[in-house]
């Protein structure tokens, strides 16, 4: 009995870093994909009327989805750090595993978050464009702001892998 106990404790460590793993990018993937959509209506239907505007709003449906490739991003320096990515293995204990897990979460929240309120932006400012498309410029800069949250979030998920020590 005591061996099934340990061995499950050494495999706890991989699979909370794999589950911070999954999460950083599942969840800012999956709000990179609802911000996309939100700004995709608004594309949709000015493109209806003046399909040149395409290019224009190409642009702002674009910007919510950096924060899917922020938590993919995250996620690759979780399993890298929990060495499941090939090399020299590493032993993971519990407490590293919830490390890694818990330093995934700042992506997972911020860029699910901020994916969707970047795509309420985005679809605002595809509509400002409809009407004035010499305004691109603003347009861009008004959801850029939203980016900021998702990029600080990027920051801390970093450093608080860094601060994780394995070996």
């Amino acid at each position: 009995m005591n061996s099934i106990i340990s061995t499950m404790a050494d495999q706890l460590g991989p699979v909370l870093a794999m589950f911070g793993a999954a999460l950083a990018a599942g969840v800012a993937g999956c709000g990179s994909a609802k911000g996309i959509g939100i700004a995709n209506e608004a594309a949709a239907g000015i493109m209806t009327e003046d399909p040149k505007k395409f290019g224009l709003a190409l642009i702002l449906l674009a910007l919510p989805g950096t924060q899917g490739i922020y938590g993919l991003l995250t996620a690759f320096f979780a399993i890298q750090k929990a060495g499941l990515l090939g090399g020299a293995p590493v032993h993971v204990t519990i407490w590293q595993g919830l490390g890694i897990f818990s330093a995934c979460i700042p992506i997972a929240l911020a860029g699910y978050l901020s994916a969707v309120f970047q795509g309420k932006s985005s679809a605002a400012t595809i509509l400002m464009i409809s009407k004035r498309p010499e305004e691109i410029g603003k347009a861009v800069i008004l959801p850029a702001m939203v980016e900021t949250y998702a990029v600080l979030a990027l920051l801390m998920s970093i450093i608080l892998l860094n601060s994780v020590k394995i070996g």
